[in-house]
């Protein structure tokens, strides 16, 4: 049985515990935020969407402007969470960040693009933090 439409259209479907893949989903972003916090990262802006794409988190690191995409898993089938950042993926992660910078007076900074991956086994989910994980032609480094 589908839930209501999740992004893009898609069916928001129960997944693991129960929880819509929207849910799990902003769980993961939910953690992702506190575990770059810690580290002492700024968050900036949550989900920044375009007609082009969507950023999750931009955040600050000193002088640099990190835009960050968050992956989760609750399974290793399918591989693992960064693995999931195809280059069409991180191109639209460009996309909206350009937007984000160009409407924020960013685009005179040091820009990084980031990834985050959160696996929600069974125990405590596993954070993981990837700096400069791909550039602004969606290559990963």
């Amino acid at each position: 049985m589908a839930g209501k439409p999740g992004a893009a259209g898609r069916p928001s479907t129960p997944g693991a515990r129960g929880r819509s893949t929207r849910e799990r989903g902003r769980q993961a972003e939910d953690l992702a935020a506190a575990f770059l916090e810690r580290r002492g990262l700024e968050v900036l802006a949550r989900n920044h969407a375009t007609r082009r794409g969507e950023v999750d988190l931009v955040c600050r690191d000193g002088d640099v402007l990190c835009f960050v995409e968050v992956r989760s898993r609750a399974t290793a089938s399918g591989g693992t969470p960064e693995e999931s950042v195809t280059r069409r993926k991180a191109r639209r992660v460009v996309a909206a960040a350009t937007d984000w910078a160009l409407r924020h007076g960013g685009l005179d900074r040091a820009i990084r693009f980031d990834v985050v991956s959160v696996r929600m086994g069974p125990g405590e989910p596993r954070v993981e933090h990837f700096s400069a994980a791909f550039d602004a032609d969606g290559e990963a480094l």
